[in-house]
């Protein structure tokens, strides 16, 4: 997804509700083992109710990185200082255009390796 893309309610509607969510729901399960894509699901996810064809197209966009990055995954290597626990947190608020609600991330670091 654009990091600079919000998503608004306004719009035409997308002729098939049924199918935007069938895709969204596979994409939330998708985010067990994809990490990377949570945001992006999770903003997608807000406009269940009444999807555009604007959100349509990020859900698109969506599968095709993850079909693009299908080779990619999280490896761990052993370090030198052992047991070093690295946390980052971040936050945006009033972030969407639409509710002004906020939204967060984090990463935990386990030495070199990425936990959660």
């Amino acid at each position: 997804m654009v990091v600079s893309q919000h998503l608004f309610t306004d719009g035409p509607l997308f002729s098939d509700p049924t199918l935007y969510k069938t895709l969204v729901g596979a994409l939330q399960y998708s985010t067990i083992t994809c990490s990377d894509i949570a945001h992006a699901v999770n903003s997608v996810s807000q406009f269940l109710h009444a999807p555009t064809e604007d959100h349509f197209l990020a859900i698109k966009r969506i599968f095709h990185y993850v079909k693009d990055t299908l080779h990619f995954g999280l490896t761990f290597h052993p370090s030198i200082v052992s047991g070093a626990l690295v946390a980052y947190s971040n936050a945006n608020w009033a972030g969407c255009p639409d509710t002004r609600r906020f939204t967060s991330g984090y990463s935990i670091y386990l030495s070199d390796n990425l936990v959660s």
